[in-house]
């Protein structure tokens, strides 16, 4: 619940459907909020009150995540948050790197401590299975660039 709290605060969508389903796993893990269950029910007619209900539970689970004011310095925290996710395995290296560059680079202008990135995710981008370099070899150096990345962060 806490990822798709800040992936929501980093301007990422997140679809009713996983806030819903998020509650329901909270509920099967003895996650205890009053508001948990009220999102856990909700039906298909009901999905327009997720994003309000789950903004509740995060209240009640102290798990509210706000990002910074600073246009740049929320761009790079969306960085270091995709970042995060590739290097914890829960975005595939291809798509983290492409998010980067799509959603991040570009914004900042291409700084240096993001070309590793963008330049593993180019290349992945252009794969073609001709190239008689597999794959997960290219995802392999934007998982690598990742982690760079995320070695290299400022402190907060």
């Amino acid at each position: 619940m806490r990822t798709l709290a800040q992936a929501h605060a980093l301007g990422r969508h997140v679809g009713s459907d996983r806030l819903i389903q998020a509650a329901l796993d909270a509920l099967l893990a003895d996650v205890d909020s009053p508001s948990i269950p009220l999102l856990a029910g909700l039906g298909r007619r009901e999905e327009h009150e997720a994003r309000e209900l789950f903004d509740r539970v995060a209240d009640e689970l102290g798990i509210g995540f706000e990002a910074p004011e600073d246009p740049t310095v929320a761009k790079w925290a969306l960085a270091y948050w995709l970042a995060d996710q590739v290097v914890e395995g829960s975005l595939d290296p291809a798509r983290g790197a492409d998010l980067i560059w799509a959603e991040v680079a570009m914004d900042l202008g291409y700084p240096d401590e993001l070309q590793p990135v963008v330049q593993a995710a180019i290349q992945l981008a252009d794969w073609d299975e001709n190239w008689g370099i597999p794959l997960e070899s290219l995802k392999e150096d934007a998982r690598t660039a990742v982690r760079e990345l995320v070695r290299r962060r400022p402190p907060a």
